[in-house]
């Protein structure tokens, strides 16, 4: 079993819905990972995942309920090769848009 309970990492949806950020700018994820649940490290080890596996200007959409592993996802991003594009506050979670420089 894997660490807290869950065997694997979280299977990733190849495409989200369109997004509208803050700017008025949309944007189509190109993966979403869904860490709905997860607490502090597994949204960050999944979020470098994700920018790990993506391309160049693919947008990555993070759907996290825990603040204290959303506040520490924006430095993550950056430090591994992206753009925090945004973050919008939904009734039960965070969504959190990045692009992989």
């Amino acid at each position: 079993m894997g660490l807290f309970g869950r065997k694997t990492e979280p299977e990733n949806q190849a495409t989200g819905a369109p997004v509208t950020l803050d700017g008025g700018e949309t944007v189509t994820a190109t993966t979403v990972v869904d860490c709905i649940g997860d607490s502090c490290p597994r949204p960050q080890i999944f979020t470098r995942n994700a920018l790990g596996k993506a391309r160049s200007g693919d947008v990555i959409e993070v759907k996290i309920d825990n603040p204290t592993s959303m506040e520490a996802l924006p430095p993550i991003i950056e430090e591994n090769g992206g753009t925090h594009l945004g973050t919008l506050r939904r009734s039960r979670h965070w969504q959190v848009l990045l692009k992989k420089n």
